[in-house]
């Protein structure tokens, strides 16, 4: 039977003391509230130092907020331990037992189970078996982990969580000693068996792609702070600032400096929009790689550098002086013609695609089209 859990922050906090000399406090998680719906998979998504791994952490109970609140359904777990909080954990390094067999690393969460919840050798080798078969290893019960592959153990290590159908299942950056291949083939896997399980399950992971594919919403995290949660697109198309912006998106959004002027967006001297609503200012102008339309006529130059073919599309390598990127990236079709003896190159933008940004706080400043 699976049980359909939401799970509930409240003003959570964890400070932990500073290693310096000078002592004081560094905060890890800073007053994080947020609700994980029931049955979704949500992504915690930041990079290294954010406070993600903290956050999973107190959610399993293996350390205790500062202050604030976390609750499973109706009941609040905030104090009570690990052990009593029915929650599945893997590992980046899958921690499996090595002198164990695949069964028995699988059914060893089980043989601890006491009083009332103690189940006999053959249940718990059948409830072992159903989970072997959901993750596809059903076939290998009899190896060690020394005798699988990286996927394999980490399928073993899911199916090790899911044994005791856990109220919530937590993953730790699962798929980081995956080669590229095998990490899109598990992380499909793992959506598969959520969707299948129905397990409301927390995914922390630095990969923006790989958390951008796989859950229901995203919640990125810099310095301990929630910046935005939402849906993976949405949240991509609409980011709340620079950060976020810079975050998401495989190649990144290039970044200029630039300036509204009379209604007008101008990037160095070249007025790239119309656009209202927005007083002068400088701002910081983003442009999503597949937000440039090759055109000898349009309204943004670039020095061309070299192209980069990647099959079904174009990635036209540029510089601009007001670029705060290395270089530009723009997507366009394999079917684009483009002169690699030109020295200059030219664009129109989709209106779509642009994003500007305060100069001083980095929030998006929302605008319209003149």
């Amino acid at each position: 039977m699976v049980i359909i859990m939401k799970v509930v922050l409240q003003n959570l906090t964890k400070k932990f003391p500073s290693r310096n000399k000078k002592g004081g406090e560094v905060v890890a998680v800073n007053d994080f509230t947020f609700e994980i719906p029931d049955g979704k998979l949500v992504g915690l998504l930041g990079p290294s130092g954010c406070g993600k791994s903290t956050t999973l952490n107190l959610l399993c109970g293996l350390q205790k907020p500062t202050s604030g609140k976390i609750f499973f359904g109706e009941d609040e777990v905030t104090n009570l331990p690990a052990e009593h909080r029915g929650v599945g954990l893997v590992f980046q390094n899958y921690a499996l037992y090595p002198h164990l067999t695949v069964l028995q690393n699988i059914i060893f969460p089980l043989q601890n189970l006491k009083g009332k919840d103690k189940l006999s050798k053959a249940v718990m080798t059948e409830k072992a078996y159903e989970v072997a078969k959901l993750v596809q290893i059903d076939e290998l019960m009899d190896r060690k982990p020394s005798e699988l592959s990286g996927g394999q153990q980490q399928r073993v290590a899911i199916a090790r969580a899911l044994v005791k159908m856990p109220k919530v299942l937590l993953l730790d950056e699962p798929l980081s000693n995956l080669d590229a291949r095998l990490r899109l083939q598990t992380r499909e896997e793992i959506r598969r068996i959520q969707r299948e399980t129905q397990i409301t399950t927390v995914f922390v992971t630095h990969d923006q792609e790989e958390a951008m594919s796989i859950s229901d919403m995203i919640v990125v995290m810099k310095d301990g702070v929630i910046q935005q949660i939402g849906k993976p697109q949405e949240v991509y198309d609409d980011p709340v600032n620079l950060f976020v912006a810079k975050f998401l998106g495989t190649p990144p959004i290039n970044v200029f400096r630039g300036e509204v002027k009379g209604d007008k967006l101008y990037i160095g001297q070249e007025a790239i929009l119309d656009i209202q609503g927005v007083a002068d200012q400088e701002v910081y102008v983003g442009i999503r790689p597949e937000g440039f339309i090759l055109d000898e006529q349009g309204a943004l130059g670039c020095e061309l550098s070299r192209l980069e073919v990647m099959g079904r599309d174009v990635s036209v390598v540029s510089t601009h002086p007001a670029c705060e990127n290395t270089t530009i990236r723009s997507i366009i079709g394999s079917d684009s013609k483009v002169d690699l003896g030109a020295k200059t190159i030219r664009f129109n933008v989709k209106p779509g695609k642009v994003d500007i940004f305060s100069m001083t706080t980095q929030e998006r400043i929302h605008f319209e089209l003149k």
